[in-house]
């Protein structure tokens, strides 16, 4: 695929199709990767976006409790010293 260099202020840029953006899940920021003459464009991926504020919002309603004890009855802790 064939597309134009433009002008974009003092800089220059190419334009992505909608269809693209959304068929390689580009959002707000892409990767540069510069490899053996070739120019790669690589979606961002941002797996733990939003957790600060869900684990937030966990604490503040009391949902943080452990679902395992972190120390177990027959467990040994002076083995560890």
């Amino acid at each position: 695929m064939q597309v134009s260099v433009i002008n974009i202020g003092n800089s220059k840029g190419i334009r992505l199709t909608k269809h693209l953006l959304e068929k390689y899940g580009i959002r707000d920021k892409v990767e540069l990767i510069l490899e053996k003459g070739r120019i790669i464009l690589m979606p961002v991926s941002e797996p733990r976006k939003g957790w600060e504020k869900s684990f937030q919002s966990m604490r503040n309603n009391g949902h943080d409790n452990l679902l395992i004890d972190d120390v177990f009855p027959d467990e040994n802790l002076d083995e560890w010293k």
